[in-house]
């Protein structure tokens, strides 16, 4: 018979959870003022004594969380102080091209209680809940309903979006490090040293950010020269690759010129698709870079 363990009676350095704490020791040591930092994590990173390491160390932190922690005198939780909290303010946010979603903002300062297992090890500690829904059922996808956990103060509207904008930043490094994982397969390198593996993902590093840079560029600047992140041996070549293509206009701008390396990955660049992602940029990008190695050998070899 499989004996069950109760993860509140173990310690939590033997916990793979673990690694969100040295992450925030590391980078708190790094950066050498931890005032300055806000540590921002998804809901694997609601982790109470990752709140209470971030208060010793003087640092910040803003968690989007999974757990309806004791709160008060114990005799109840986060959520049924939430749900007597009236609708302090809304926000609207662009979903896509056409969606949008009204969100309603709530947010108290509550004394929240270590699990019942660690209370005689960690203090109850004063913490801001932010929750965020969306107003109404939308079509097609679920509704948006965040529920935030910081340690830094949230006293007006403002203050609540700007805590959410902070956490949907959030899932711009994620997609970086899909592209530094799934694109580059940083996991799958077999080197002899930890220092030639670092020099590998630094260079992974640099190549994931500007694969990034231009997906979300073509969204933000969408009209702008091509010039902005091609050199002109890439046009040349994006151009004669449109060329071979039937009733193919010449591009113009970064987002015509984007498409066309995203068809390479094999984007369809139908009148109602949604701008390419990372993934098919990655792909057009990468087998761009095999066409312009064969025209450079081919330039050397016939002259």
């Amino acid at each position: 018979m499989k004996r069950r363990i109760n993860p509140t009676r173990v310690q939590i350095a033997e916990k793979e959870s673990y690694r969100w704490l040295e992450n925030m020791r590391q980078s708190t040591t790094l950066l050498g003022d931890p005032e300055r930092l806000v540590h921002i994590g998804d809901r694997e990173n609601d982790i109470y004594e990752f709140f209470c390491e971030t208060q010793a160390l003087g640092t910040h932190f803003l968690v989007r969380t999974c757990v309806d922690r004791l709160a008060g005198d114990g005799g109840h939780t986060i959520a049924d102080e939430m749900s007597e909290t009236t609708v302090q303010g809304t926000h609207r946010i662009t979903i896509g091209k056409d969606d949008h979603a009204d969100i309603a903002l709530r947010y108290r300062r509550i004394q929240v209680l270590p699990p019942i297992g660690k209370q005689k090890r960690y203090p109850s500690l004063s913490l801001t809940i932010l929750h965020a829904r969306e107003s109404g059922t939308p079509e097609g996808r679920p509704p948006i309903d965040w529920r935030l956990i910081t340690d830094l103060p949230v006293t007006t509207p403002d203050e609540a979006i700007e805590k959410l904008d902070w956490y949907a930043q959030r899932w711009k490094i994620e997609l970086f490090h899909k592209i530094l994982k799934s694109g580059c397969r940083a996991e799958d390198a077999r080197l002899r040293t930890a220092e030639r593996l670092a020099n590998l993902i630094a260079i992974f590093c640099i190549l994931s950010w500007r694969l990034f840079w231009m997906t979300m560029i073509n969204r933000a600047a969408p009209d702008a020269s091509p010039r902005l992140i091609l050199t002109d041996v890439e046009i040349t070549l994006i151009d004669h690759l449109a060329a071979s293509r039937r009733n193919e206009p010449p591009g113009r701008t970064l987002s015509d010129y984007l498409t066309q390396i995203a068809r390479l990955g094999g984007y369809l660049a139908r009148a109602h698709d949604p701008p390419p992602g990372n993934i098919v940029i990655w792909r057009g990008w990468s087998r761009l870079m095999d066409i312009k190695i064969g025209a450079n050998v081919s330039r050397n070899i016939c002259g």
